[in-house]
């Protein structure tokens, strides 16, 4: 796609940009079909801006501008050459998708149980699937199974102290799934895994949140193959309830600290 983009032409006008700096997708319906346009050669440029569809056609001088330039022969040749390969390769994709359909078809119910999961959606619920199996038997507790993931942080102590948590590197397919999982899952708002999230990107960054989010998903993961349970939601309030001790006690020491007289006692149901 990259050679692609290098061959649509650049205006020559003074301010004017290439097709890529209008369209926000080149590689959508009204890109493709204006680029297949210009394979042809047989349109203007206005006559191709009227390709667009949509809330592109707010950008229809733009889009004419971006149009405009001087496109040889040779260019049409090698720009229709590469969108036989995309179609090719998007072609195969749909075959792939289809076969792993097929696959997948006998693990209906365990790929429903996980798509309950935020962050979880059919591929990542099929990756887990692939990885691990359905039959949870031969793992003996959460822990066992998440080490097979290399989800867990590493154990590099000396001399007493823990000088890393770096996780291990074996299996990266199913990693790469659990952490693009934690990064969805975090933005799933009004969840327990969107707030747990939002609380450990402040302390320890995003890409640590979204390991351990994973980490979180995958351990669910498991309790629900194992179980045969629905997804249990805890709600986005769930981490202030179970620290709401801990959390009213700060706010009071910190007003007393403030100056201020304080009690408090628990509100009737």
């Amino acid at each position: 796609m990259q050679e692609l983009m290098e061959t649509i032409p650049r205006v020559k006008r003074p301010g004017a940009g290439p097709l890529s700096g209008v369209a926000s997708d080149v590689f959508g319906v009204s890109g493709w079909a204006m680029l297949q346009a210009l394979v042809e050669g047989s349109q203007s440029p206005a006559e191709m801006a009227q390709l667009a569809r949509g809330r592109m056609r707010r950008k229809l001088r733009e889009l004419e501008q971006a149009l405009t330039g001087r496109l040889e022969e040779q260019h049409r040749f090698l720009r229709g050459v590469q969108m036989r390969r995309i179609e090719a390769i998007e072609a195969d994709v749909v075959q792939l998708d289809k076969r792993l359909c097929e696959k997948l078809a006998p693990y209906s119910r365990e790929m429903r149980l996980l798509m309950q999961i935020p962050g979880v959606d059919r591929v990542v619920a099929g990756i887990i699937i692939a990885e691990i199996g359905v039959d949870m038997s031969a793992c003996h507790s959460a822990e066992h199974v998440v080490s097979r993931a290399t989800m867990c942080p590493g154990n590099y102590e000396s001399a007493g102290k823990k000088r890393g948590g770096k996780t291990r590197k074996d299996n990266v397919h199913l990693k790469t799934a659990l952490v693009l999982a934690g990064r969805a899952a975090g933005k799933k708002r009004g969840t327990y895994l969107a707030e747990k999230f939002r609380r450990l990107k402040g302390r320890r960054g995003a890409l640590r949140a979204e390991v351990a989010i994973g980490h979180k998903i995958f351990v669910a993961a498991y309790h629900m193959l194992k179980t045969g349970s629905d997804y249990r939601e805890l709600g986005a309030g769930y981490l202030d309830q179970l620290n709401s001790h801990r959390t009213a006690g700060n706010m009071v020491r910190r007003l007393r600290e403030m100056g201020y007289d304080v009690q408090i006692s628990s509100k009737a149901a």
